[in-house]
């Protein structure tokens, strides 16, 4: 199923966000309402809580006094910890629960406040943010919620900054605006992005690339490239030597196909094969009749063998190069992009091949758009390969 992170700032308009959702089919699982679930009276965590912290945190009804509770769990590190350790194995183990009792093909939203805060976001397929001006968030803690406006600043200081949301972000939805101007946003969310990822998600395939195309340098490239790299790494754990952001979109301020290539470098191919299920989980369907590099003279064309994936998600193209370590493929890619990045007269001279490419494969449709391009390109590769190498000797 595809899993998504919803988060924002209070009074930014989450709740708004995931209704929309819900609207339209997605599964919601609340974090605050799950939070609020395991400590209800006969529940264990009311019962551990009561234990650690006295009866004192209970009202006359039995209920949970969290302004009692709080008092107590937030007087010292030691407290909140001795909180911490009661109730996050809960809301844990019934979010999991939640998440596995959902159909195989949903689109399960976590609404979690603090997502960011708490580096939750490699474990989602995306993050979804929702943001809005600090002062019409106060505006609507008032108006909605009662609370004061040196309280609600508080409390919006507490929380992540908008920039380190933006910085975890795969998509912003804007809220500022009335309820009205956000439904169109969520509607082309929902219709252009998260059903055709789930589908593409659960039947292992990737959306067409459409013409091929050099777009002007995006300054997101980096970011998005560092999203997804802590996803990889998450599911492949200790099998993933190293992870690393290649190709023309690792090149700060250089034209390039809106394509995030990445490299996933691992100890041999049957690493590679075993990693194929959990990296199609997270979203990366492998390339079935890609699985070697173009071979170099003069090396042993056996060695250049590697397997691809790319993304299901049809709002960020990628392609992930599975290689071995020490391979020529694996050891070239990383050589070339810091070659780009270091030798100006480098990136002059391959923007030149790629807009020679690029026009070569203008009105063609795959898979001839993408032949077309890599006849221009591929001899080039060939010529600057042995240049590469002898650079990157020379800069160790």
């Amino acid at each position: 199923m595809l899993r998504i992170g919803l988060t924002g700032g209070m009074g930014a308009g989450k709740s708004t966000v995931a209704r929309m959702l819900v609207e339209r089919g997605a599964v919601l699982v609340d974090s605050d309402a799950i939070a609020r679930e395991v400590v209800e009276p006969g529940t264990e965590g009311l019962a551990a809580l009561v234990e650690a912290f006295g009866p004192e945190i209970l009202a006359q009804d039995g209920s949970l006094d969290r302004p009692a509770l709080a008092a107590k769990a937030f007087a010292s590190d030691e407290a909140r910890t001795t909180l911490n350790s009661i109730t996050h194995p809960l809301v844990g183990r019934r979010t999991v629960e939640l998440i596995a009792a959902a159909p195989a093909d949903s689109i399960v939203v976590q609404d979690v406040p603090l997502l960011v805060e708490n580096g939750l976001g490699a474990m989602m397929h995306l993050v979804l943010v929702v943001m809005a001006d600090v002062e019409t968030r106060v505006r609507r803690l008032g108006e909605f919620r009662g609370i004061a406006r040196d309280d609600a600043l508080a409390r919006i200081r507490a929380q992540a900054t908008d920039e380190q949301r933006r910085a975890m972000a795969d998509v912003l939805l804007d809220n500022d605006g009335s309820p009205e101007d956000l439904e169109p946003q969520v509607r082309a969310l929902w219709e252009e992005r998260l059903a055709p990822f789930e589908q593409n998600l659960r039947t292992r395939s990737w959306p067409p690339r459409g013409p091929i195309h050099v777009a002007e340098p995006n300054p997101e490239w980096a970011a998005q490239a560092q999203r997804l790299i802590a996803r990889i790494g998450l599911v492949c754990g200790g099998a993933a030597l190293r992870i690393a952001h290649i190709g023309s979109t690792a090149v700060p301020g250089f034209p390039a196909k809106d394509v995030i290539d990445l490299q996933l470098t691992v100890a041999d191919l049957e690493t590679a094969d075993r990693l194929r299920d959990p990296l199609e989980q997270a979203g990366f369907p492998r390339i079935e009749h890609i699985t070697t590099d173009d071979g170099k003279a003069g090396t042993d064309i056996a060695l250049w063998e590697k397997r691809i994936h790319a993304a299901a998600d049809p709002g960020r193209p990628v392609n992930l190069h599975v290689r071995v370590d020490g391979s020529p493929g694996q050891v070239f890619a990383l050589a070339f992009r810091d070659w780009l990045r270091a030798v100006p007269e480098a990136r002059e001279d391959y923007l030149a091949v790629k807009r020679k490419a690029e026009a070569a494969a203008a009105g063609l449709s795959d898979p001839r758009a993408i032949e077309a391009y890599l006849e221009v390109k591929t001899p080039w590769f060939d010529e600057v390969y042995p240049r590469v190498l002898a650079w990157a000797d020379r800069s160790r």
